[in-house]
């Protein structure tokens, strides 16, 4: 069994958590026996038995790799999608219901709406993402998989110390992870917060609104940049009194997953990916006004020492596993 895997976002032009997903898969693939090769393009005589597409995939690649021989598994990632209210999702269903019976092909190829009925398997990071494959998209929920991210094992075997006073929030900073948002309610709260990240570009307006807020206030907020290594990094989850991320939308943080691997209590916007991931095992804060997320923020420091941890994810390489049995029950099946 040989895998190909691809996707449509080159790691150059945006860092995140869809490069960490793809190369942490791959990693794990390969160290549990399965033959793993990013797709080569140029490469007419590359051969393989499953081509696996992380983000939405085109409809044409998906028909072009079945031509092929290939069986086709997605991962997309809905954190866009899961973040709109019960109303929004459900006109959404019935334009994406009424656009498939107006619009041509040609037309509604541009959506790859098709690719969901048509993949041999759709994966999602989370149940409420798996159910949006089917109320909006028609995936065949046979052919839905949850296989949530993992986490690298420097974070779950580090070993427990004194928390400390400071809330850690670990993200790229920009609009999406309303940054600059929990920055200047932190201040607001006067509630110690350690941002760790980069900005997509330095040149980025909100990135400079963050980094003068942070200028003039650092005793409430702490920024170094980025933390690129991971023992390191699992220290700082180890002793923050709390772990913060207050995002617009999420498909399932990668961060938020690696703080609760270190037992750091958690508060996290109040969305499906959280709650569905998480439940009753962290703290939620409407994404709402600078005050109303002050007072959360406040409280949440507050309580975070008497918190009981998440629970464990999963490590890489169990995902990676579960990838596996997916791969073998869809190269069982007749096309």
């Amino acid at each position: 069994m040989k895998i190909l895997i691809h996707c449509n976002q080159p790691f150059v032009l945006a860092h995140g958590g869809l490069q960490s997903q793809i190369e942490q898969t791959q990693s794990a693939l390969e160290r549990i026996g399965v033959e793993v090769e990013f797709l080569r393009w140029w490469d007419e005589n590359q051969k393989g038995d499953i081509l696996h597409y992380f983000g939405r995939i085109p409809i044409s690649i998906l028909l072009g790799a079945k031509q092929k021989g290939m069986k086709v598994v997605f991962s997309d990632l809905m954190g866009g999608t899961g973040a709109r209210s019960r109303n929004k999702l459900k006109l959404q269903r019935w334009g994406t219901w009424i656009f498939r019976r107006i619009f041509p092909d040609l037309v509604l190829a541009h959506f790859n709406w098709e690719s969901y009925r048509l993949a041999d398997a759709c994966v999602a990071l989370t149940g409420w993402e798996a159910h949006l494959m089917t109320y909006i998209f028609d995936a065949p929920p046979e052919r839905v998989h949850v296989v949530p991210n993992g986490v690298e094992e420097v974070f779950l075997q580090a070993p427990p110390t004194q928390r400390g006073p400071w809330l850690v929030c670990t993200a790229t900073i920009n609009a999406v992870k309303r940054v600059v948002e929990i920055a200047e309610a932190a201040v607001l709260a006067q509630t110690p917060v350690w941002i760790i990240g980069r900005a997509y570009a330095e040149s980025d307006p909100y990135a400079q609104r963050f980094y003068s807020l942070a200028r003039r206030q650092p005793e409430i907020i702490r920024f170094e940049g980025p933390i690129q290594d991971r023992a390191k990094l699992a220290r700082v989850y180890r002793e923050a009194r709390g772990f913060v991320l207050l995002s617009a939308w999420e498909s399932l943080s990668l961060s938020a997953l690696e703080a609760a691997a270190c037992e750091c209590p958690l508060l996290l916007s109040d969305l499906p990916w959280a709650r569905s991931t998480f439940g009753e095992h962290a703290h939620y804060c409407p994404v709402g006004s600078r005050q109303q997320t002050a007072r959360r923020l406040r409280a949440f420091y507050d309580q975070a020492p008497l918190s009981k941890p998440p629970p464990k994810p999963l490590a890489w390489i169990e995902v990676g596993k579960q990838l596996e049995q997916i791969y073998r029950s869809v190269l069982k099946r007749k096309n």
